[in-house]
């Protein structure tokens, strides 16, 4: 799996395909396959947060849980879905708090969110993968290893990020983070059973902006086309 992986991640992660989890890991995935489950994203996608947002162009992480498990949904990135494919209902709300929180924004009609991943937003989920129709399924098998470490690395070998986490599961991770060195902005999470709880109205993504600019850093276009 090691191969697949973008050289910058690669030189921060490499020392983590060679431990026994990762190991265990790809041996669950092969399983899941000869038992005959599908399981999402597709194997060429599961790394695209890594690969489309080089470890030394990150700027910004907004971290999920897990990959969508519906059909056609999931590509590598949190949150985001490929065009022609129905937007999930919280990336609509993260839509709704981009229209109130940044001038002129637009909601675009589809909801694949490669461009801010070109833009040094890293959109990592914790688990890399899933199995149809059973959202939480591949929790526990290993992947958070491998994605702590990630944030682990960033945090160690930056400085000047901002990190958004949205919901408790992604606050647990600010334990990771070096918040002397690295902007965190915590609210609730998008969903549908959370949004009006603290998300909207939180303003993250004009605070991502101002947070970038205090650094001398280039502020997230975070209008998609």
């Amino acid at each position: 799996m090691s191969a697949a992986l973008e050289p910058g991640w690669l030189k921060v992660l490499d020392t983590e395909f060679d431990k026994k989890y990762m190991k265990d890991l790809k041996a669950f995935l092969l399983q899941e396959k000869e038992e005959g489950f599908t399981v999402y994203p597709k194997g060429s996608d599961i790394f695209n947060a890594f690969n489309i947002t080089p470890f030394d162009k990150v700027k910004v992480v907004i971290l999920g849980q897990d990959p969508y498990h519906g059909d056609g949904q999931a590509h590598g990135l949190s949150f985001s879905v490929k065009k022609g494919v129905t937007v999930p209902p919280s990336l609509k709300n993260i839509y709704k708090e981009l229209e109130t929180d940044i001038e002129g924004f637009k909601t675009p009609n589809h909801g694949h969110l490669t461009e801010w991943a070109e833009e040094g937003v890293l959109l990592l989920n914790a688990t890399l993968t899933v199995r149809a129709r059973q959202p939480g399924s591949h929790q526990g098998k290993g992947w958070e290893a491998f994605t702590d470490q990630a944030i682990s690395q960033l945090s160690d070998q930056k400085t000047g990020l901002v990190f958004l986490l949205w919901g408790k599961f992604a606050q647990n991770k600010s334990i990771l983070i070096d918040e002397t060195k690295h902007t965190v902005i915590k609210s609730a999470h998008p969903s549908p059973f959370s949004a009006y709880t603290g998300f909207f109205g939180s303003k993250p993504f004009s605070k991502t902006n101002t947070a970038l600019i205090a650094q001398g850093k280039k502020p997230v276009n975070w209008q998609i086309s």
